[in-house]
C-alpha cells in the first residue's frame, strides 16, 4: 500500500525515493498502500496532471473529462464523496477511500470493522482543486483490508445538503465489472492532481506483506501514483462513474512485501512488476447498501468480507 504521508516521509529520507501506499503529505502513515508522504511532494511535480471541467446531471456524473470536483482530502490519504446507483439526494452521503487510511491504522487480515463511531473531517474539494468545505463523519459504516481494500464513511449531511451548499455532486460507483483497455483517471484529493492512464489488467490475487486482495485492477504505467494517492477513485473517463478505489503499486520490486505487492495467478504462480501500480474493484460494493446508504452485508449479492 501507499504508505501514509509521515511514514513516507521517512522512507524517502532513508530510500531517497519510492512511492509508497497512495497515503498523502499532511501525515506520512507508514506501511501498506500510497499513503501520504511529504516527502514525495517534490517529486510530484514530474507527475502527469490534468483538470477539465466535469458535467454533472443530477446526482448521476455523465462528463468524460474528469476533475477533482467531489474529491476529499484526509489527513494522509485521499479520498471521495460517493453514491450508489440508487442513493438518494436525502440519504447521508457516503465518503470512500482504502482501510488502511483509517485514523485507527490498518485493519489486520481478516478484520472487518462495521459501524464504528467516528468524527473523521474530511475537506471538499471543487473541481479545480480549491477546498470548499469541511465535512464530517458519523460513523465508520466499513472498512477493511481483506480481500479488499476500503473503508465507508457515514457524514452527518446529506448528498442533496452538499450539492445545495457548495454546488457539489457525489461519484457514481458502477455496479459493472470494469473492462481492460478502458481509460481511466485517479484524481488525489490529497495532491490535488489527476492522473490518467488504461486498465492493464486485472491481478487474480495481490499479495503485499500479511494482506491479500481479490481480483485487483493493475494500471499501465503512466498512472505512476504516489504516496497520498490512497483512497482516491478510480473513474471511468467514457462514463465518469466510479470502479476502483486506488490503493497500491510495487515501489522497489521486491517480491510480496510492504509497498511492494506481487500478483499471484490461479495456478500459484507469482509476477512482480516494478513501479507499477493497483486499485480495488468498486462494483461488488453497491449489493451492500441499501434504502437510506444503510449497509446490509447479508444483503443479496453482496460480497463483501462480514466481521
Amino acid at each position: 500500500m501507499r504508505k501514509p504521508l509521515a511514514a513516507a516521509f521517512c522512507a524517502l529520507a532513508i530510500a531517497g525515493a519510492g512511492a509508497a501506499p497512495a497515503t498523502a503529505a499532511e501525515a506520512a502513515p507508514t506501511g501498506v498502500g500510497k499513503i501520504a508522504d511529504t516527502g514525495s511532494a517534490t517529486s510530484a511535480v514530474s507527475d502527469v496532471v490534468t483538470s477539465a471541467e466535469q458535467t454533472l446531471s443530477g446526482l448521476n456524473p455523465s462528463a468524460k473529462a474528469v476533475n477533482l470536483a467531489g474529491t476529499v482530502a484526509l489527513s494522509n490519504c485521499s479520498g471521495s464523496v460517493v453514491r450508489m446507483p440508487d442513493s438518494e439526494a436525502d440519504d447521508p452521503a457516503l465518503v470512500m477511500t482504502n482501510g488502511h487510511c483509517l485514523d485507527s491504522g490498518f485493519p489486520a487480515p481478516g478484520e472487518v470493522l462495521v459501524d464504528k463511531a467516528s468524527s473523521r473531517t474530511f475537506s471538499l474539494l471543487n473541481a479545480s482543486g480549491s477546498r470548499v468545505a469541511t465535512l464530517r463523519a458519523a460513523k465508520l459504516a466499513y472498512g477493511t483490508m481483506t480481500d479488499t481494500d476500503v473503508a465507508f464513511y457515514q457524514l452527518t449531511t446529506t448528498y442533496g445538503q452538499i450539492r445545495s451548499s457548495y454546488g457539489i455532486n457525489p461519484l457514481t460507483l458502477n455496479d459493472k465489472h470494469p473492462v481492460a483497455g478502458t481509460a481511466i483517471s485517479i484524481p488525489s484529493g490529497y495532491w490535488k492532481r489527476v492522473y490518467s492512464c488504461d486498465i492493464d489488467g486485472f491481478a487474480h490475487t495481490l499479495k503485499e506483506g500479511d494482506w491479500t486482495w481479490k481480483d485487483s485492477v493493475r494500471y499501465t504505467s503512466a498512472c505512476n501514483t504516489i504516496g497520498g494517492t490512497s483512497g482516491s477513485p478510480v473513474v471511468d473517463e467514457a462514463t465518469g462513474k466510479v470502479v476502483a478505489v486506488n490503493n497500491t503499486g510495487n515501489t522497489d520490486g521486491e517480491r510480496c512485501t510492504v509497498n511492494n505487492p506481487c500478483e499471484v495467478d490461479a495456478s500459484g504462480n507469482v509476477t512482480v512488476r516494478k513501479g507499477i501500480n493497483y486499485g480495488q474493484e468498486t462494483y461488488q460494493i453497491p449489493a451492500c447498501f441499501g434504502i437510506d446508504n444503510k449497509l446490509d452485508l447479508s444483503a443479496s449479492g453482496c460480497t463483501l468480507p462480514k466481521p
